[in-house]
């Protein structure tokens, strides 16, 4: 019996929701838990010319190394908007669009680092059925700056 499209997409989105929220709260086990142990991540420069290579990450050891990566960062906030799967059988691909906040204080005023970035995911069933990231390419189609405030009560 296969699943209903919706069921499928909707545990594709959740992969999505567990790498933000890992990120987000610096919980290794929680971003890993949306990959394949031999997951690769490949995250592409904003402004990379066709022939630039993107930064690759193969594998959960290499992979928990974005929670050590985004640290230089106090806070951040990724916003996860639409996203679309075609899937056929046990594999999958898929696009989900992110708006990711990156708080940095600073000694002239809090900066809001905003990246616009698209994943291209590749999903398969692990060996118990669950769906899992195979591959994903980060992509930054643009980024700016903006100045932050923190909330009040909050430092």
């Amino acid at each position: 019996m296969t699943e209903p499209a919706g069921e499928v997409h909707e545990a594709l989105r959740s992969l999505a929701a567990s790498y933000a929220a890992g990120v987000d709260r610096r919980q290794l086990d929680l971003l890993l838990s949306a990959f394949h142990p031999g997951a690769t991540l490949a995250v592409h420069r904003a402004q990379a010319r066709p022939d630039d290579e993107p930064l690759l990450m193969r594998g959960h050891v290499e992979i928990g190394r974005v929670v050590e990566l985004i640290a230089r960062y106090p806070r951040t906030f990724h916003l996860l908007g639409q996203g679309r799967y075609e899937v056929d059988g046990d594999r999958a691909s898929g696009e989900v669009y992110c708006v990711a906040h990156h708080y940095a204080p600073s000694d002239e005023g809090a900066r809001n680092h905003v990246m616009y970035i698209r994943y291209d995911d590749v999903y398969s069933r692990d060996d118990r059925g669950t769906w899992k990231i195979e591959r994903r390419d980060v992509r930054t189609d643009w980024t700016e700056t903006r100045r932050a405030h923190d909330a009040p009560g909050r430092s």
